[in-house]
């Protein structure tokens, strides 16, 4: 492809449409461009399997009907955009193995989302590794192995839609589709440098993820399927395309001065790296230097309750995916509550086996806790409208697949050693309480590391926090394309 198309690629989705519109490339060349980009970064492993003839065709077709005169209005707004979509979400005619091997040959047909982005235009063409059954916070499995971050291969890309992640900050494609439950959206959109929404519990259907296991229709509790992208403006077109519900392809961005926002960075019982702090602050610095109204906020709820609620909402859905860990656990569940009554905490190894056994009255327990925060919420939204907080207490970290999920260590710029669990903190609030969180670039640091932060909103405030973070853009800038050797 000329040089000039191969920068086109590196552009948000917005963008590369307006090109296929104007005829400047073609779909079938966008197409090419980005697939010869994957096999040119083949070490990052983000697409981890691809339908290229299928693809080709209907590429081929978008671009005879558009030479015939046909525009968006009938092709639909994303015509001839390839994307990309999780290993985790079933596509018709790509394997849906959920990077578990026992599951790659079986028979998918198109999850809503996918059927809701076909319909719009769109061109599927590949699926991106996940973390196994979209567990983890790195991207690995026995079937298509490590996901490797754009910024620096030896760390993870995040996960568990790690390989989404990296296939748009390489290029590769500029619309993802990934899930999230406590994490999975927002912590490789930090990691990776990318924009990632987490929508409203229940805003956008999620039949045809897996897990939990193929076939079933109830919803998974904090379970979202969520755009993934270069841009904010780009989330809001792809979330407009993948919910049911009424919402605007296209809103301005808010007025900074008028929208008053809460960073949330002080919170004693989460653990943030000092660089990471610093660069958020500095972030917040330059927003208020651009006129934005934004100002520090202690802690919106309990963080003791919120992780309480978390962990048994969170690892009791994993033990009832996990009928054989579960039962294994049984016997272990009496010494951990007397581990409990001494004082470990919700995420130690005695929370987590009483959360994965928990019994229904945990789960209404927990869930009442849930209630309890989500009014407490509703006040501070009263107060702000939407609030900033980091995504990740640290930069995406070193590879480490070999050490029991258990033991697992985060090293802070400092020296300091988190728990792995804390990976889960500055991510619980949303998923907990089914709020909307847009996942942006804040900058990057000093070691040339992305750092993230979450706009979260209000329950169905969804243009909200995007309509914030695209004028979080307009005025300090967002994605930039990692550093090629």
């Amino acid at each position: 492809m000329p040089r000039g198309f191969s920068d086109l690629a590196k552009l948000d989705a917005t963008a590369q449409l307006q090109a296929l519109a104007s005829r400047r490339i073609s779909a079938v060349e966008l197409l090419e461009v980005g697939m010869a980009a994957n096999e040119t970064l083949k070490s990052i492993n983000a697409v981890v399997a691809r339908d290229v003839e299928t693809a080709r065709e209907r590429a081929r077709a978008i671009d005879d009907r558009r030479a015939k005169g046909e525009g968006n209005d009938t092709l639909g707004p994303l015509a001839g955009l390839p994307i990309t979509l999780k290993d985790t979400i079933d596509v018709q005619g790509l394997p849906a193995s959920s990077g578990r091997k026992h599951m790659l040959n079986r028979t998918a047909f198109d999850a809503p989302v996918a059927h809701r982005v076909r319909q719009a235009g769109a061109v599927i063409w590949g699926k991106t590794n996940s973390g196994g059954l979209a567990g983890d916070w790195q991207t690995f499995n026995g079937l298509y192995g490590t996901t490797n971050n754009p910024w620096d291969e030896r760390r993870t890309a995040g996960g568990s839609s790690g390989g989404a992640a990296a296939a748009l900050a390489t290029g590769i494609v500029a619309m993802e589709i990934g899930s999230d439950i406590g994490g999975d959206l927002r912590g490789p959109a930090s990691f990776c440098g990318v924009c990632a929404h987490r929508p409203t519990f229940g805003m956008v259907n999620t039949l045809g993820h897996v897990p939990p296991d193929p076939g079933s229709i109830a919803p998974t509790d904090m379970s979202v399927i969520g755009p993934m992208a270069r841009s904010a403006r780009d989330l809001r077109l792809l979330l407009s395309i993948m919910t049911e519900a009424p919402m605007p392809a296209r809103a301005p961005a808010a007025n900074l001065a008028e929208t008053r926002i809460g960073l949330w960075l002080d919170e004693p019982l989460f653990d943030l790296d000092p660089a990471v702090a610093a660069r958020i602050e500095r972030f917040a610095a330059e927003l208020k230097m651009q006129g934005a109204a934004i100002e520090p906020i202690k802690s919106p709820v309990d963080a003791e309750t919120l992780m309480e609620a978390f962990g048994v909402l969170l690892l009791s859905t994993a033990g009832a995916r996990d009928v054989k860990l579960r039962r294994r656990l049984e016997w272990r569940r009496g010494p951990a509550k007397m581990a409990r009554h001494m004082g470990a905490g919700p995420l130690s190894w005695a929370g987590q086996i009483l959360s994965m056994t928990a019994r229904h009255s945990d789960w209404l327990e927990a869930n009442e806790a849930r209630e309890h925060l989500s009014a407490v919420m509703g006040d501070v939204f009263e107060a702000y409208a939407v609030i900033i907080c980091p995504t990740a207490p640290v930069p995406a970290f070193p590879h480490d697949h070999r050490t029991p999920y258990g033991r697992r260590k985060l090293k802070a710029s400092d020296g300091a050693l988190y728990p792995y669990d804390a990976l889960w903190s500055w991510t619980a609030l949303a998923s907990v309480c089914g709020l909307p969180a847009t996942a942006i670039p804040a900058g990057l640091t000093p070691g040339g590391l992305p750092v993230g932060v979450q706009v979260i909103g209000p329950r169905g405030g969804d243009s909200r926090t995007l309509a914030v973070a695209q004028a979080i853009e307009d005025v300090v800038g967002g994605f930039t394309t990692p550093p090629s050797d």
